[in-house]
């Protein structure tokens, strides 16, 4: 099987997963339920409207209530407006086109309100997310014609193996002296590569640094437009605050995740409300309105000459609206061709502002947790591609086992790099880690290349304080219990949150002032509702507030902490480990600790995988190997 109709079956089989999954949960839960995982806004408020592209009607929706529960209302997904009166017919179908804070914009396809909306009992519903699988399923029917455009087909080609990239050295040297010897050597061979150049960034070691001087110099270089993407949101915003912060032209397309100021202004609304044609555009969108609002005035009893002077002001107000749209094309372009850089997600790029154009380079942030198909829509915009990323960190997520297991969780970056190792830089010193707690990752997953930098190699809590502690359960009875479809531990959990709160009071004791940031990590979600729960029941965790945050790996992915605790949860006399098994989270895990990793967990369950064995192993070797018996009489 070709190598695109292969990524293009695996990709079907994760559409009727995730679509099955998702459409079961809908069915299964209540509009409360949905609302707590995110899934909705309940009740809402509606604020405004006003017909946008296509005499579609965008209504401006509010959330009145439960501000405090996160969600995963996007721009850019399929959502429903609905009555709670009669939610199964009282519903309006269209797209998210604004996302801020509590308020959104959503185009219904529809030019008129229906009669229901009045009557109160509203509420937001996401729909399933066709629209991104679509986006994807199109670029890989275009990725296997493209392979055959001598062209189009270079870069491609690349990337699948069948050809090798190539470098030219760059006529400018290259000189920064805030980059470290990889970090530069990282930007020359991305200057210098024709079609493919990869920076590895292991945690730590200054990735997303390394990527804005990079950008930066390209953009200087090649004097071209570049595209620059990434998986999730928060990476773009990420990214688009520090290229601006160098004096960059970013445009932020979609809706910014992160709420300040700087990025905003950042976004194609903000840059559009702010053109100097705007006010013209102000004023049709006015007179389209009024005669709109005079045309609504006529019954629905009407004779023809009513009929006919309604659809004079009807059609008075289509030709009004013609204007607009050719105007704020006018302006969008005139934004689009001033800005340097394009910033969005993967399905992001092909949104319709920006979905024709074609760039000399396109940048692939976080391209380990890239899903290939998705990858795939900003690379076939792209003659050169740079991906930055850590194939040894989270890899994409995949919801499907069985495509899972046949190679869709392989990301693209991890491909690339066991193909092409000439067109890596390996960034190879570390600045958030003391060296014994970075020392096992090193060794681990980077052939000990990675090395701490020395402002941070010996630093610690406290003088005379363990940078790295392995507190072993094993023979103290704490075995885990199965919850829902989840995995606990109770006394493994009183352990840690005691022991942790031991730790806080003894740093308080010796300075009142000091309030580190804490990091209580477990793989299990179970478990961390019941750490969190404990937590809060420990008045010296407690009185931290934000400081200490107690959540799942992947939430944790990107951050950093001065403490962290893992608690492993696993313990039973079969030595299963599920997903503990996937060492990758594991190395996510442990590089999020500055000054203090505190592993805790059940050597005989977790020793019958070689990591953990040599986990313990590396922690005896460090002296920070302990037995949980040693602190039962506390």
């Amino acid at each position: 099987m070709d190598y695109f109709e292969r990524l293009q079956e695996l990709l079907k089989i994760e559409r009727q997963e995730d679509r099955q999954s998702y459409q079961q949960l809908l069915e299964k839960s209540t509009v409360v339920q949905r609302r707590s995982n995110g899934l909705a806004w309940y009740p809402v408020a509606i604020r405004g409207s006003e017909i946008s592209r296509g005499d579609y009607l965008t209504v401006e929706i509010e959330r009145t209530t439960h501000h405090e529960i996160s969600h995963q209302l996007r721009f850019g997904m399929p959502a429903v407006l609905f009555s709670n009166h009669d939610a199964k017919n009282n519903r309006a179908e269209g797209l998210i086109s604004h996302q801020f804070g509590n308020t959104l914009k959503i185009t219904l396809q529809t030019d008129e309100l229906p009669e229901w909306a009045g009557d109160g009992k509203l509420g937001i519903d996401l729909l399933f997310d066709d629209t991104s699988y679509d986006e994807m399923q199109n670029a890989l029917k275009s990725a296997a014609l493209n392979r055959q455009n001598d062209k189009d087909s270079r870069l491609i080609n690349v990337l699948i193996g069948d050809l090798s990239p190539c470098f030219v050295p760059s006529i400018n040297q290259f000189a920064n002296k805030r980059l470290n010897p990889s970090q530069h050597a990282a930007v020359e061979k991305i200057l210098s590569a024709e079609d493919l150049a990869i920076v590895h960034g292991p945690p730590g070691t200054g990735k997303t640094t390394t990527l804005v001087q990079a950008i930066k110099a390209l953009a200087e270089q090649d004097k071209k437009q570049l595209l620059v993407v990434a998986p999730s949101n928060t990476a773009v915003d990420l990214l688009s605050e520090k290229l601006s912060e160098e004096g960059l032209n970013v445009l932020r397309v979609g809706n910014p995740v992160r709420v300040s100021e700087r990025l905003l202004s950042l976004t194609l609304d903000s840059k559009v409300a702010a053109h100097p044609r705007m006010k013209e555009i102000k004023n049709l969108k006015k007179q389209a309105n009024e005669f709109r609002n005079m045309a609504h005035k006529y019954k629905r009893n009407f004779g023809r000459a009513e009929r006919e002077q309604r659809k004079a002001l009807f059609d008075e107000a289509h030709k009004i609206m013609k204007d607009v749209y050719n105007t704020e094309q006018y302006v969008i372009d005139d934004v689009l061709a001033k800005s340097q850089v394009i910033a969005a997600t993967l399905v992001g790029a092909n949104h319709y502002t920006v979905k024709k154009l074609k760039y000399h380079t396109v940048v692939i942030d976080e391209a380990g947790q890239s899903l290939e198909p998705a990858a795939w829509i900003p690379i076939l915009k792209a003659r050169k591609l740079i991906m930055a990323g850590d194939h040894l960190q989270l890899p994409p997520t995949v919801k499907s086992n069985e495509a899972m297991k046949k190679g869709l969780g392989v990301s693209l970056l991890e491909k690339a790099v066991a193909l092409h190792p000439d067109a890596v830089v390996l960034l190879d010193e570390q600045y958030r880690m003391n060296e014994t707690i970075m020392g096992f990752s090193s060794m681990e997953f980077y052939d000990n290349r990675v090395k701490a930098h020395p402002s941070v190699a010996n630093h610690l809590l406290f003088d005379g304080d363990q940078p790295l502690e392995f507190i072993d359960t094993a023979g103290c009875g704490f075995e885990e219990k199965t919850a829902e479809t989840s995995i606990t531990n109770p006394e493994e959990a009183a352990f840690m949150v005691k022991h942790l709160s031991e730790l806080v009071r003894k740093l308080k004791e010796r300075d009142k002032k000091f309030s580190p940031s804490i990091g209580v990590i477990s793989p299990y979600k179970q478990q961390i509702l019941l750490l969190q729960e404990l937590v809060q029941h420990s008045p010296e965790l407690k009185a931290l507030g934000r400081q200490i945050a107690v959540n799942t790996i992947d939430s944790f992915q990107g951050q950093e902490r001065d403490i962290i605790y893992i608690g492993m949860t696993r313990s039973n006399s079969n030595s299963e480990i599920g997903f503990l098994a996937d060492i990758r989270r594991m190395n996510v895990a442990m590089t999020r600790a500055r000054k203090k990793l505190v592993v805790i967990g059940d050597s005989a369950t977790l020793s019958v995988l070689p990591f953990y064995h040599d986990f313990i192993s590396y922690a005896e070797k460090h002296n920070a190997y302990k037995s949980a018996w040693e602190f039962m009489n506390d």
